[in-house]
């Protein structure tokens, strides 16, 4: 290990950084020296900004993308090598505000059917039915089933918090089926070759077989699962702060989003058209380009 990444390691655990962030910001720096061909330490802000747009332009990079792996260089300039003033060196691109694709119940339950296999439908289930993100659902273990007290326990989820979800009778019962025939031993749904986690690619894999085979068009990923779970909450008449504390968002605002995705809310106010006293539609003369067609 190079002394440049192990200061930055330090930096990173000393502020308790998650390790799939820790992961991702030694990653990046690694491509930003890679692509100068140069120990990072002997770049300065003309690189900074090249690799920016090298990002952006060479490589197509998603906003969000283009954002952590500018973070990950910020880090290391910023924190590790304690060089503050070029802060301003980092303006990060404008990132598109799109509504996250939700799932209806029925596609839920095409979905679910179509896994490949009982250990597949067991993590889509899981999924669905706690609202998980796919880095705590391989982190799972079986003494985080909690039958007794009917939960799940989710522990240092993202920003490194412990929560409780709810455990449905219906997911303990697949659960319980897949626990007979696989019989994991730490980790819930363990990775190949032993007693480790799966990875979140595994997962990905999992979701996207399942959507092919139901036929479901929608741009599906495991994350969409959240989506959905979140979104039939709200619709069944969970309030925000429930859903809030079930998804583990720190501020509220990440999950009123939900509100623009509900059925239940989006016609819960009447439309003002709708209390016009218009005339009747078949009582208006149609245009001439109307006639013609």
């Amino acid at each position: 290990m190079t002394q440049l990444r192990k200061m930055m390691l330090d930096e990173l655990q000393r502020r308790n950084y998650a390790q799939s962030t820790v992961d991702a910001y030694v990653s990046a720096l690694r491509d930003f020296a890679k692509y100068f061909n140069r120990p990072p330490d002997q770049l300065g802000p003309e690189h900074i900004r090249e690799f920016q747009l090298h990002l952006i332009r060479d490589r197509k990079l998603a906003a969000n993308t283009v954002k952590q792996r500018m973070a990950a260089v910020q880090f290391f300039f910023v924190k590790t090598l304690k060089r503050a003033h070029l802060r301003e060196e980092f303006p990060y691109p404008k990132t598109p505000r799109r509504l996250p694709i939700v799932l209806s119940q029925e596609e839920v339950t095409r979905l679910i059917d179509s896994a490949a296999n009982l250990s597949h439908r067991a993590m889509l289930m899981t999924l669905y039915s706690t609202g998980l993100r796919r880095s705590e659902l391989v982190r799972l273990k079986v003494s985080d089933i909690d039958s007794q007290r009917m939960v799940i326990h989710v522990c240092q989820g993202k920003g490194s918090k412990d929560r409780d979800v709810p455990l449905s009778p219906k997911l303990l019962e697949t659960l319980r089926e897949y626990w007979r025939s696989a019989r994991p031993k730490t980790f819930l749904f363990p990775g190949y070759g032993g007693d480790v986690p799966l990875t979140t690619k595994a997962v990905w894999h999992a979701c996207h077989g399942a959507v092919k085979r139901a036929g479901i068009e929608k741009k599906i990923s495991p994350h969409s699962l959240r989506h959905s779970y979140a979104t039939h909450l709200l619709e069944s008449g969970a309030d925000l702060r429930t859903i809030q504390l079930l998804l583990g968002h720190t501020e509220i605002k990440d999950t009123v989003v939900y509100l623009h995705l509900s059925q239940r809310h989006l016609h819960a106010a009447t439309n003002p058209l709708d209390s016009l006293p218009v005339s009747n539609v078949a009582n208006v003369r149609p245009s001439r380009r109307d006639k013609a067609k």
